[in-house]
């Protein structure tokens, strides 16, 4: 979540999630490892192309933790996934960071109604 959606919003879900499953389960919760480098406009309303394009590019692991992906298996979680072009771009960057392994937990999936 981008720092200006964040101040607008006044809390991230997905890193509400976050946070409990690392207490849960006794792993570490590190936001620190992925940034979002640019702002992006809300995915709502978007096709799948339309989406996959809003993000590319938009995240990044700062070079200061790039040690701390390498060879490592990281666990993302996202609120929704509805596409998965968010998560997809996430895990471009922490692929070419050097991780592992990317696997993803979410918390609902969109589906589309008949």
């Amino acid at each position: 979540l981008h720092r200006w959606r964040l101040f607008s919003r006044r809390f991230n879900q997905a890193a509400l999630l976050a946070k409990s499953i690392a207490r849960r389960s006794g792993r570490p919760f590190r936001p620190v490892l992925l940034e979002r480098i640019r702002a992006t406009r809300q995915q709502v309303g978007l096709t799948r192309d339309g989406r996959t394009d809003n993000v590319r590019g938009v995240f990044a692991v700062p070079a200061r933790r790039r040690s701390e992906v390498a060879g490592k298996r990281i666990v993302l979680v996202d609120d929704v996934f509805t596409t998965g072009a968010t998560l997809e771009a996430a895990a471009r960057a922490l692929r070419r960071a050097g991780a592992a392994r990317v696997d993803v937990l979410t918390f609902a999936r969109v589906v589309a109604m008949p």
